[in-house]
């Protein structure tokens, strides 16, 4: 059996607020990036033009939904007291093809872990 350590400054009300909103997001940018692969696909292995893309409009909704995901990470960050280090990471899973699944996993159960240790206010 492991410990979890909380740190000191942890915001055990604003994490359990924002851990919802991060789930969904990293799980919306998954999503959002492997179409993005497809549409890159289209537009460069099948060198298909602008009009024959189906998916040419997506890049444009996918950064901004990639922007929302980032302060879905700042949002949980801060309050959880993640290191700088650890929320860039964070935000660049979002960056790789299915990456952002396991890195969502394993984050919140981290910050599960250390709502379940951290003493109620």
């Amino acid at each position: 059996m492991t410990t979890t350590t909380v740190p000191r400054g942890f915001d055990a009300t604003k994490t359990r607020k924002a851990l919802p909103f991060f789930k969904i997001m990293a799980f919306v940018v998954g999503i959002g990036l492997l179409v993005l692969v497809v549409e890159m696909w289209f537009a460069y292995g099948m060198k298909m033009s602008k009009d024959e893309n189906p998916l040419s409009w997506w890049p444009g909704p996918h950064g901004f939904i990639y922007m929302v995901y980032l302060a879905a990470v700042a949002n949980l960050g801060f309050p959880a007291r993640w290191s700088l280090p650890k929320m860039i990471g964070v935000m660049l899973a979002g960056c790789v093809p299915f990456l952002s699944f396991y890195v969502e996993h394993r984050v919140a159960r981290g910050v599960e872990a250390q709502l379940e240790a951290a003493p109620e206010r």
